[in-house]
């Protein structure tokens, strides 16, 4: 049974199937100029853009957004297609089409990048995908440098530059009834817990706090523990980490 996929308003179950045949006859009648039958081709391939724009799922971009710059690849790809050459239309348009949604996702990243960079991260995309090609291991960056001629601290930069920012308020995962978020497992290793209080102006408040309270404030904030690692170490129940921890900063609220 197929699987009903809406997008963009397009039950994609919908679509009609076109033999090779028939596209190759369609895309003849296209090139002499049929902008109405052009139209239906389109609406025809759109499980074609769908497929594509699946391998996406995981972008923080609206799915919506991809598949419709993916339909732009797709009218790239009818509008440049060579019929006199013996090549399936879909193995012409897969490309164009993930080429187009590449090219959105990393001009639309947040992240103000040189064009050069982005210019470069392209060129690591497509060498990866071409020696990607027919293996099944995963291509190592090392590769790509060699391909490509650049150096691996070039590839590294250029990949980084494209990649989409992360929150430190991202949930990484949960534990229990505890959720988990990224800041929470960032510890400050370079500025102790003693070295911060001695050069703020928190540590009047600070030093009214019994000897538990401080520690727990410790292992939480400067070494980076959860509540239940806490716990563990301090030998008393994550409720009770949680209240004095709670009441710790309430206190150091107060005093400020």
């Amino acid at each position: 049974m197929a699987r009903r996929v809406y997008i963009c308003g397009v039950d994609t179950t919908s679509l009609p199937k076109l033999s090779n045949e028939e596209s190759r006859q369609i895309l003849k009648e296209i090139k002499a100029g049929n902008n109405e039958l052009k139209d239906y081709y389109i609406y025809c391939n759109m499980r074609l853009v769908l497929s594509v724009a699946q391998r996406f799922v995981s972008s923080k971009e609206n799915m919506d957004d991809i598949f419709q710059v993916g339909c732009v690849g797709l009218l790239k790809a009818i509008d440049n297609f060579d019929i006199s050459l013996n090549v399936q239309f879909s193995t012409y348009a897969v490309p164009m089409i993930l080429g187009e949604i590449k090219r959105f996702l990393r001009d639309s990243s947040s992240m103000r990048v040189s064009r050069s960079l982005r210019d470069t991260a392209y060129l690591v995309l497509k060498s990866k995908e071409k020696l990607q090609d027919g293996r099944a291991d995963e291509v190592r960056l090392e590769e790509v440098a060699s391909d490509l001629n650049l150096t691996i601290r070039e590839v590294y930069d250029a990949i980084d530059a494209i990649s989409a920012p992360i929150s430190l308020d991202d949930t990484k995962y949960s534990e229990g009834d505890e959720e988990m978020r990224l800041d929470e497992h960032i510890a400050d290793t370079e500025h102790s817990f003693e070295k911060w209080i001695d050069h703020t102006d928190l540590i009047e408040a600070i030093k009214q706090l019994d000897d538990r309270e401080r520690e727990i404030l410790n292992l939480r904030y400067f070494t980076g523990k959860t509540q239940m690692e806490v716990s563990d170490a301090v030998g008393i129940s994550q409720a009770q980490v949680s209240r004095l921890e709670k009441n710790a900063l309430e206190h150091i609220k107060k005093c400020l």
